[in-house]
């Protein structure tokens, strides 16, 4: 029995990771308790799990939509909040334990930082925070003593992979599910609809990860943060496609050993742990049978097909601003995808256009990640 509770806030409570997390932690209300909820958009989704979790506080970004959910909450003990401001001053209050960062794309960095400096323990769900500032952000982490546990699936299976080892590491393994275009050809690929992009074959994501999923520029992104998280150069990271996503990602010692962590694909055992950590406790998952599996596939990505991957490998040993710039170029062209502007072999080659365009800061501070987002951003729609 747990006395002390975990207070937990959720940022973009009413996504893919926002709605799994809740699921988790309606199993195990002797241990965690919802202290913040945030939406951007989703109102009536967000009324719903304020009724349901009686958080003290819940904010829509959305101001427009502030009077919606005010008036829905009135008679619960629910206090409302609108804007982006008021999420960077509630992630700090006293009461919150844990900050699970979970919104999709740049918006996440600011109150990720603000909840740093807070000293809170950060669940990371948000790629974009540590691709866009990972120099800055893992420095605060270490100034404010705020430890960053990773949420996604691949940076958890390391994470877990290295508990109780002491020992340097010398390679990390990140697995790909290889997305919808795994079998596709490159003129296939260049053709696809929003439709078959957002057909993933193992994961249940929102859109735009989805889409990131299907240009391999997820993997991209994912190799960025694990070196960010790891303390890895990016010439000891591998990228390897793994059909099944039984095996989440591998870690490989000096003495040539390697761990891997293996479940069935489920986001809510990586939330879980984040949020439980250093306990593990039950979860209804699908159990693996290896009978059942019978093989594992492995094989290297290809990057003709998937051009994003080595993107994200030249924007990383470039260093700098380069990786913000990519993150913000890439925002912008899957969003241009998803509303059908622009076709699928567009997005890679207008981030490799906007990383040729934009201005290069070898050591940026914050205020020059915020201005190399918004001229990434404008950069790459001049080109849309």
């Amino acid at each position: 029995m747990h006395t002390n509770k975990r207070h937990i806030a959720i940022l973009g409570s009413t996504g893919s990771i926002g709605t799994q997390a809740l699921d988790v932690i309606s199993r195990h209300t002797d241990m965690f308790e919802v202290e913040l909820l945030t939406a951007n958009n989703n109102a009536a989704l967000l009324i719903e799990q304020a009724r349901r979790f009686r958080p003290n506080n819940v904010v829509i970004c959305n101001k427009d939509l502030y009077d919606t959910v005010n008036e829905a909450l009135a008679k619960e003990d629910v206090k409302v909040f609108a804007g982006m401001e008021s999420v960077n001053a509630l992630v700090q209050g006293s009461n919150v334990d844990i900050v699970l960062a979970s919104m999709v794309g740049f918006s996440g960095l600011e109150p990720t930082i603000n909840a740093i400096k807070a000293g809170k323990v950060i669940a990371l769900a948000n790629k974009e925070t540590l691709v866009a500032a990972g120099s800055i952000v893992t420095r605060l982490a270490r100034e404010y003593n705020s430890p960053i546990i990773p949420v996604d699936s691949e940076h958890s299976a390391i994470f877990q992979c290295l508990q109780g080892e002491h020992t340097r590491i010398e390679k990390l393994i990140l697995t790909a599910s290889g997305g919808p275009f795994r079998n596709w050809s490159k003129e296939d690929i260049a053709k696809a609809t929003r439709v078959q992009a957002l057909n993933h074959p193992n994961w249940d994501m929102g859109a735009k990860v989805t889409i990131d999923s299907a240009s391999m520029m997820n993997k991209g992104l994912e190799m960025i943060e694990a070196s960010w998280l790891f303390n890895m150069s990016p010439d000891d990271i591998e990228i390897v496609v793994h059909p099944q996503s039984i095996v989440h990602s591998m870690v490989q010692f000096t003495d040539g050993c390697l761990k891997a962590q293996l479940g069935a694909p489920d986001m809510r055992v990586p939330i879980q742990y984040a949020l439980s950590y250093p306990e593990r406790v039950s979860l209804d998952t699908k159990r693996l049978s290896f009978a059942e599996v019978a093989r594992l596939d492995f094989f290297a990505p290809d990057s003709t097909r998937f051009p994003a991957i080595d993107l994200a490998y030249s924007a990383h040993r470039v260093g700098g601003n380069m990786a913000c710039i990519m993150n913000g170029a890439n925002e912008v062209a899957v969003d241009a995808f998803l509303k059908d502007r622009i076709l699928f072999c567009r997005i890679p080659e207008i981030i490799e256009k906007t990383m040729e365009k934009a201005t290069f800061v070898p050591l940026p501070d914050i205020d020059d990640i915020y201005a190399s987002h918004q001229q990434a951003k404008e950069i790459a729609l001049s080109l849309i």
